[in-house]
């Protein structure tokens, strides 16, 4: 019989100062004498944005600027390799990161040059800390006793090109992953895999899309196929609510794949918008767990149904530009349609709420604020007989109360509705997605707070 296996992925704030890292390493060693390990890591908190904030600075000539921030790195990751690592290995480790800061210094002054920035430049740089971060903490795990080797994800993850937001290649993944991974799992190693970066065929880096490393851990959990996935994060689970806005929202203890994507894709900011793909394909649960308080349960995401219909939590996103686009009468709603969705695809723009009407040729989309920058792009170059007028509504938010025990419940919609116009917010469009998993409303973003305070309050969550 095989030994279970668990992919465990730690986030930034679990690995975010030397301290950090032992803990988070203490944690490992602890599961480890129960089941067959696998880890995912992402880099040192703030450490991606650190890099991206060299590489602008490189693209405007400023040399001073961005060598400050490589020497500020240097220092972080040095303090870890000092305190964390056993003495034989320092130097050796400490190599390591210089030769991955050598990296950024080498990508900086190319900016410089051409004061340009290039997707595939900038996927390499930016997923540097990753590669230092995962040679850091498979250091602290030999400190600890463990069996523990360093693996780069461009090893293992094969992308298309997409660079900035690849997506993986399913057959010749699995095929690396069982390669490489396979032999160090039966001697007892822990492999250490950097998260949010991949490769595409031919060897270039790509990264997954920010906070990638989530769909990393799943990506890797289903194609070996892991028996669960454990999300360490610096929150207690999935809440029912961002208690940003509700100081009283609460852990759900569990949910279903649809109502975590859900939550996951209307800006709640656990998981990864992709990461559950996988794994509800393959019915892998993934497990939320607070790096902070390892003993709380968490949440639990699986295939199960939830033991309580109806509403579950509410997601909301105060960035969101509402687009109507209207077409001449004479011309089939079809066409339209057609035209609008194309452009979404080949854009890669997902929606957060679309609604049409066919009778009156028009089609109703909400973005995020950055996707909407490449929308007004289409317009200008794209506008002909077929639109009659596009109209852009900036400044508005979505709210949307998700549980997949709503259908077949009476009344929702209309506490929904109830509750947001008992405040006076006026909701300019409304969507209800054919499997009855959400109500989304498009509102004011500075009602955003109220609306899901009082959807809270109404479905007692």
């Amino acid at each position: 019989m095989n030994p279970s296996t668990r992919v465990m992925k730690f986030g930034g704030t679990s690995v975010g100062d030397a301290r950090l890292m032992g803990l988070t390493a203490d944690i490992i060693v602890r599961e480890a004498s129960q089941t067959r390990l696998l880890i995912v890591v992402s880099a040192m908190q703030r450490v991606t944005e650190s890099l991206l904030l060299a590489a602008s600075a490189a693209s405007r000539g400023e040399t001073d600027a961005w060598r400050l921030i490589g020497g500020e790195l240097a220092d972080r990751h040095r303090e870890v390799c000092d305190d964390q690592v056993l003495a034989s290995e320092r130097t050796q480790i400490q190599s390591q990161i210089d030769a991955e800061l050598a990296t950024l210094d080498d990508l900086c002054s190319g900016f410089t040059l051409v004061r340009e920035l290039t997707p595939r430049s900038l996927d390499s740089l930016a997923s540097l800390g990753e590669v230092i971060s995962a040679t850091l903490l498979a250091a602290c795990l030999r400190a600890r006793g463990r069996n523990a080797v360093a693996v780069d994800a461009t090893r293992l993850i094969v992308t298309d090109d997409g660079f900035g937001n690849a997506s993986p290649i399913f057959e010749p993944t699995q095929k690396r992953v069982h390669e490489v991974l396979d032999p160090m799992l039966a001697e007892g190693a822990i492999p250490v895999i950097t998260g949010f970066r991949g490769a595409t065929i031919d060897g270039a880096c790509t990264t997954l899309g920010r906070d990638g490393s989530d769909y990393s851990a799943t990506i890797l959990g289903a194609v070996l196929p892991a028996d669960e996935i454990w999300i360490w994060t610096d929150v207690a689970g999935v809440m029912t609510a961002d208690p940003k806005l509700v100081p009283e929202a609460r852990v759900i203890s569990e949910l279903s794949y649809p109502e975590a994507i859900e939550l996951s894709f209307f800006g709640a900011k656990v998981l990864h918008p992709k990461a559950l793909d996988l794994p509800s394909r393959a019915d892998i649960p993934v497990r939320i767990k607070d790096t902070f308080h390892s003993d709380l349960a968490g949440t639990e995401i699986a295939g199960a149904s939830p033991r309580r219909p109806g509403v579950r939590a509410i997601a909301s996103t105060k960035e969101a530009v509402l687009f109507t686009i209207s077409a001449d009468r004479a011309q089939p709603f079809a066409q339209l349609a057609t035209l609008v969705w194309g452009w979404l695809d080949s854009d890669r723009i997902s929606t957060l709420l679309m609604v049409q009407s066919s009778a009156e040729n028009v089609l109703c989309f909400a973005v995020t604020r950055l996707d909407a920058v490449r929308v007004r792009r289409r317009l200008e170059r794209d506008h002909g007989p077929l639109l009659a007028r596009a109209e852009e509504l900036a400044g508005m938010g979505v709210v949307v109360a998700v549980g997949s025990g709503m259908k077949g419940t009476p009344g929702l919609a209309a506490r929904t509705f109830g509750a947001v116009a008992g405040l006076g917010i006026n909701v300019a469009a409304i969507a209800q997605g054919s499997s009855e998993l959400t109500i989304s409303l498009v509102v004011r973003s500075e009602e955003v707070e109220a609306a899901v305070q009082a959807l809270h309050a109404e479905f007692e969550l």
